[in-house]
């Protein structure tokens, strides 16, 4: 072989495998490339999958919230358990904060916030079970006291009839042997305590009547009080009238008179001396014994 085709030989050998290392060098480029943007693509995709991870756990935590919120307003009767809501309920906001402003690309801090979840709810669910409790307990004495309450209501009502019974029946006791003036008659007497019909004449009242009869009355001594009242209602008195109890308050007799009652029916008269100047009209006449009123009556002067 000569020496020009030697060379020849030499420049294409040179020029092929220049062609090789070039078509090489061209293949891992576009290799590469492929590589790079596949990666590139799986990147993106994870980023999207991180990004959407943190948006429900960034919900989850948000719910969390609410229930919390929801928890914080109820009528809980326990300052203690009150106060480990208001904690793990600011632990959940604290927690959501740092969420928003974590990167979805933070994956590390992301799976540490999902774990804070986890622990956070657990710890919710023994709150709930433990307001549950709360609540039921609660009821069950709401219902206790509801029924106290009834049986109390009963109790006090049967007790109001009980004393409405007794007050009827100390009334109807009460009436029963209560002393009572009947057959009230007034007769008008002269100086010479003759009967007159004249006004001017008139010297003297003489009040008869009768106490009936009464078995239940306590017999013995009693006290008959009486007030004479004239037509304009002035009380006539006299410096001997004596004072006696009705209803609480202490009032002033016109003539008073000592007898002795057996439980039969008896009569009896008081006489009023008129030394005062008399009108014509109505006067009124009540009888009152041992603090009760026991008859009423009236009778008319005429000129």
């Amino acid at each position: 072989m000569s020496e020009n085709e030697v060379t020849t030989t030499k420049k294409l050998d040179k020029r092929t495998v220049m062609y090789i290392v070039t078509g090489a060098l061209v293949i891992l480029l576009i290799v590469l490339c492929i590589v790079f943007a596949h990666q590139r693509r799986q990147m993106k995709e994870m980023v999207e999958i991180l990004e959407l991870e943190k948006e429900e756990l960034t919900d989850e935590y948000e719910d969390l919230s609410i229930q919390f919120d929801g928890y914080q307003q109820m009528d809980v009767h326990n300052d203690s358990l009150q106060e480990q809501l208001a904690i793990e309920q600011q632990r959940v906001r604290d927690l959501l904060e740092e969420l928003r402003i974590t990167k979805a690309t933070n994956a590390r801090r992301i799976a540490e916030l999902k774990k804070e979840l986890t622990t956070v709810r657990k710890v919710m669910v023994e709150y709930v079970r433990q307001i549950d409790s709360l609540n039921q307990t609660n009821e069950r004495l709401t219902r206790e006291n509801q029924h106290y309450k009834r049986e109390n209501k009963q109790i006090v009502e049967q007790n109001t009839q009980l004393a409405e019974a007794n007050t009827v029946l100390s009334e109807t006791v009460t009436r029963a042997s209560r002393l009572e003036v009947t057959n009230f008659s007034t007769t008008f007497l002269n100086e010479r305590d003759k009967k007159t019909k004249r006004f001017s004449h008139i010297h003297k009242f003489q009040f008869d009547y009768s106490l009936g009869k009464n078995t239940t009355c306590e017999p013995g001594m009693k006290t008959i009080y009486m007030r004479l009242s004239r037509p304009d209602g002035e009380l006539m008195t006299k410096t001997s009238s004596k004072m006696f109890t009705f209803e609480s308050d202490d009032l002033q007799s016109s003539l008073n008179q000592e007898i002795e009652y057996s439980g039969e029916e008896m009569s009896s008269t008081m006489y009023w001396t008129v030394e005062e100047i008399l009108y014509p009209g109505e006067y009124s006449v009540e009888f009152f014994a041992e603090g009760q009123h026991i008859g009423s009556f009236s009778f008319n002067l005429k000129k």
